[in-house]
């Protein structure tokens, strides 16, 4: 799979990065149940699309700044 996302799913993880600012961080599994948490979405599919893009966002952005990801 490549990394190349539709607009729909970058838009829909954008708003949840703007709205819930403080609650997603750099894994996954915790980034799909809070997505679950914050949505209605059904498809698992998209639910685990668009909490990829958010881990993604997180870590590029981690890494920018600097931060070590710590494996635990």
């Amino acid at each position: 799979m490549g990394s190349v996302k539709p607009s729909y799913i970058k838009n829909f993880a954008m708003d949840l990065l703007k709205t819930y600012e403080g609650s997603f961080g750099q894994d996954f599994e915790q980034n799909k149940l809070k997505v679950s948490e914050y949505t209605d979405i059904k498809n698992k599919t998209i639910r685990n699309r668009v909490a990829g893009y958010i881990t993604r966002v997180l870590r590029h952005k981690g890494a920018r700044r600097g931060e070590v990801e710590v494996d635990v």
